[in-house]
């Protein structure tokens, strides 16, 4: 059985960053990875915030677009727009490839084709088990520390503490196009990142979107339920031209279709057991109101790798338990909140409509609610929670 320090499980945006920054301290780390080419098989819009290359030390090449616009499309067709600085988009293919390359240039080793199983305890270390899909081989490792990455179909039994029984219902069904068209879009599809909030025809609460990359539109939905690909595929179809009408009227295109799962719930409640950490998407990390996850999955990455370097050097004592209060220092207070928001929002669609209005009349709210909560100042709170009143009030009179 293989020994190891660090070993990380899943190589996204979550696991490829603390590998790379476990490694560059000197710490032995390991990755496995399901797919035989990192980020090959991710179904993402892939947004990234402002300046998320220059805090995560990515090569800014592998951004394809940069959006300053968001526009909020409503229930009632009502189109909202707000400044977003300079958004960015690239490819899942790029990002996690783009980062899996550095962890390997700091000394770690990624393993492809190894397909996460379970875990267990054995005297005092984490032995995790898994699968080489080449080979068939059922294999094991022994680690002092792990990172759990593996996304939204992360595998976690249900005797764990890690387990969280709302899980299933916080996963969204989702179904993309890379629409490639034969010549270039009106301008404003590259300077716009576009989300739709509505009611589909299967009657169910819909989160669309299109986002501009180099080469390709990405045009997806996602959608709070099981649904069969022959229904997604269905809505999206329905879906691909109402933007085609207004971005790329009269141009032809081929499709490539991507599907997936996705999560759009709370967090899990618990990110730690013993020398085990849960981070990224897997934990749980995801803005519900909007899908976003890659800069918190990031984070939480950095976050893992500072803990295990900080038990190397004897500055704590159980780097999982650091690294989970952290964490949840950091974004619990603004992911549950935003849970509660979309569930909220999700009960009666038209609230919707009152939410973007409001964003529009007062910019300072939509400004606020790109940030994250530990930045705001006692006036910004009172400010937010004077908002949070006038939409209760407003709510109430619809």
């Amino acid at each position: 059985m293989q020994d190891i320090a660090f070993l990380v499980v899943g190589c996204g945006p979550a696991g490829g960053i603390a590998a790379r920054e476990a490694a560059r301290s000197g710490v032995e780390t390991l990755v496995l990875e399901r797919d035989a080419i990192v980020g090959r098989k991710r179904v993402c819009a892939a947004g990234l915030r402002a300046g998320f290359c220059e805090n995560f030390d990515v090569p800014r090449d592998i951004v394809h677009c940069d959006p300053p616009t968001l526009a909020l499309h409503a229930l009632s067709g009502r189109r909202f727009e707000f400044p977003i600085g300079q958004g960015h988009t690239t490819t899942r293919e790029e990002l996690d490839g783009t980062i899996a390359e550095s962890a390997r240039a700091e000394g770690a080793e990624i393993r492809t084709n190894a397909l996460f199983r379970s875990y267990g305890r054995e005297d005092g270390r984490t032995i995790v088990e898994y699968a080489d899909t080449l080979s068939g081989e059922r294999m094991r490792v022994r680690a002092k520390n792990v990172f759990l990455a593996q996304g939204s179909t992360a595998r976690i039994d249900a005797g764990s503490p890690l387990a969280y029984g709302d899980w299933d219902s916080g996963l969204i069904t989702c179904y993309q196009y890379r629409v490639y068209l034969e010549r270039p879009a009106i301008r404003q599809a590259y300077e716009t990142l576009e989300m739709h909030y509505y009611v589909g025809a299967s009657g169910k609460n819909v989160i669309a979107w299109m986002f501009p990359k180099r080469d390709h539109l990405s045009i997806g939905l996602g959608i709070p339920a099981k649904l069969s690909g022959k229904e997604l595929r269905a809505e999206l179809d329905a879906f691909l031209p109402t933007v085609e009408r207004r971005l790329f009227p009269g141009i032809g295109y081929t499709l490539r279709e991507e599907g997936n799962l996705l999560y759009g719930g709370r967090p899990r409640p618990t990110l730690s057991d013993g020398g085990v950490m849960l981070g990224g998407t897997a934990a749980g990390l995801v803005d519900a109101t909007t899908g976003e996850g890659i800069n918190e999955a990031a984070m939480s990455g950095r976050v893992a790798a500072r803990a295990v370097a900080d038990l190397r050097r004897g500055v704590v004592r159980n780097a999982a338990q650091a690294y989970e209060r952290t964490v949840q220092a950091m974004y619990y207070g603004k992911l549950l909140h935003r849970a509660r928001l979309m569930h909220f929002l999700e009960r009666r669609p038209i609230r919707f409509d009152l939410l973007f209005e409001q964003l529009a009349r007062f910019p300072k709210l939509a400004a606020l609610l790109q940030r994250d909560r530990n930045d705001f100042s006692f006036g910004e709170w009172i400010f937010l929670y004077a908002q949070a009143a006038l939409f209760a009030t407003r709510v109430l009179r619809t």
